[in-house]
């Protein structure tokens, strides 16, 4: 099966995007065919600085190989590096509808909610998504509930361009993981752990210190109650629960019963440990990924030449359809 998943570069990675998305992506190579994409023409639909977009665009790229992505098995690209993708996005524009993408919940979210005034890019992004995985005849895409929406409008510009066109389309069906991790936010585990938190102490950066890792677990919400229990409806005892047993790979129970009696304090002092000791070595292999810059940017356009030849397949294939292509 074929799998596509992106994520937009930024160099504040957290333990959520980990065991919530890169982990699970990664374990799909093992038995599937699957396409990361670096989405840095999603990243500038809002305010960027150039110079940082750059790094972060190499440092993204150095962290999946760093958490594991085979480059035998899985193609991992940059987005503006193949430009079918905007081909294709213009394409479907001309078929999308105003209403479907008013309806969209990020857009509902920062112009009827917030009030916020966006650009035409961030308007348009679901229309850039849908080409992003059309493009590569993709059969799953692995999607949060939050991401749902947006998969279904792919399937409906599809459905619709085959209709009126004829068949240059797969649809593509959510994959959506009973088992992946739902990490919240240190301070509020009441919402997810996002690396748009106002508050820095949020989220566990993939990147962070040791001491930073420490007084983030240190000041984590957790209740008045003394013990350790695997209880749900404890929300912030619950979420450092799921973290140490994601990180440690030992059951939820398991833990519990360990610290039961024990006190918050030595439960977030291991927990601490267990957090570093996971990280040490995926940093370690950033900082050595992205010591080789050359080799990093020589090895993102080999890559990205790969993906640019399946989808240019596609781009010629609709553009035929429509009319475009002459000679």
């Amino acid at each position: 099966m074929k799998i596509f998943t992106g994520i937009k570069p930024t160099n504040k990675l957290h333990l959520g995007n980990y065991f919530g998305a890169l982990m699970p992506t990664i374990a799909l190579q093992e038995e599937h065919e699957v396409l990361m994409m670096i989405a840095d023409l999603h990243a500038i639909t809002v305010p960027q600085i150039p110079a940082e977009l750059k790094e972060t665009i190499l440092l993204t790229a150095a962290t999946y190989l760093a958490c594991g992505v085979d480059l035998q098995r899985t193609i991992m690209f940059q987005q503006s590096a193949v430009p079918a993708h905007s081909e294709l996005a213009w394409i479907l524009g001309s078929v999308a509808k105003m209403g479907e993408l008013e309806r969209m919940i990020q857009y509902k979210d920062k112009v009827t909610i917030k009030g916020e005034s966006v650009s035409v890019g961030l308007f348009n992004y679901p229309v850039l998504m849908a080409a992003d995985i059309l493009l590569y005849q993709i059969e799953a895409v692995p999607v949060g509930v939050d991401q749902k929406q947006h998969l279904e409008l792919t399937r409906a510009l599809a459905e619709r361009f085959n209709k009126d066109f004829g068949p240059a389309f797969l649809l593509p069906k959510p994959l959506i993981s009973k088992e992946a991790a739902k990490i919240m936010g240190l301070d509020d585990p009441s919402i997810k752990m996002s690396k748009s938190a106002p508050n820095p102490k949020n989220y566990l950066g993939l990147l962070d210190s040791a001491d930073e890792i420490a007084t983030k677990i240190k000041a984590a919400v957790t209740d008045s109650e003394p013990t350790i229990t695997a209880d749900p409806n404890r929300a912030g005892v619950y979420n450092l629960l799921t973290i140490f047993s994601l990180a440690s790979k030992r059951s939820i129970d398991s833990i519990a019963h360990e610290y039961q009696d024990q006190g918050t304090k030595k439960f977030k002092d291991d927990l601490t440990t267990a957090v570093i000791e996971l990280l040490t070595p995926i940093q370690a292999s950033i900082t050595q990924h992205l010591a080789n810059q050359t080799e990093l940017i020589e090895l993102l356009a080999e890559q990205s030449e790969r993906a640019r030849l399946i989808a240019n397949k596609t781009l010629v294939k609709a553009k035929e359809m429509v009319g475009l292509l002459i000679g």
